[in-house]
């Protein structure tokens, strides 16, 4: 995406509010449903806009979990660090699958397929050790069984 698609499309949203205070938020949340992150330069056009400081936005932007800073990979690799998982053996499942990933959580892969993230819960302690790729629930989860989830990647690499 080129620096003139990024400014015609937040133009574009920016034009739908105000410039009130109440809506860095909202905007923030636009921004990155449009662009998969907030991109500095958008949050600075952002404080911009609102007469903030980018230090206002960013720390806004960087207390919520729900906003990313940095661009995340096609599928979303989420490992469960709750009660029972953790006691089940999830920090051994984290370094698995950091070790098939080549990356620590908050990263993506160099080529954008996956992101690594860690959940206080994913919700299904029953089948804890427990981790999720996009929407795909694993319980039960072993070494052997991350590599399995993960064998295509290591087949391509492989290549």
């Amino acid at each position: 995406m080129t620096e003139l698609d990024v400014n015609q499309q937040l133009a574009e949203i920016l034009s739908q509010y105000s410039g009130q205070r109440a809506d860095l938020i909202p905007i923030l949340q636009e921004a990155q449903e449009r662009f998969g992150y907030l991109p500095r330069e958008v949050m600075q056009r952002i404080a911009k806009f609102l007469r903030l400081s980018e230090s206002t936005v960013y720390g806004v932007a960087t207390f919520y979990a729900q906003f990313k800073m940095v661009p995340s990979g096609k599928r979303i690799v989420r490992v469960c660090r709750g009660t029972a998982c953790h006691v089940r053996g999830g920090a051994r499942i984290l370094r698995e699958v950091e070790k098939r990933l080549g990356i620590k959580p908050g990263e993506a892969t160099d080529d954008m397929e996956y992101t690594l993230e860690t959940v206080a819960c994913i919700g299904a302690c029953a089948l804890s050790p427990t981790m999720t790729v996009d929407k795909e629930t694993y319980g039960q989860m072993t070494t052997k069984k991350v590599a399995e989830v993960f064998s295509d990647r290591t087949k391509a690499e492989q290549r």
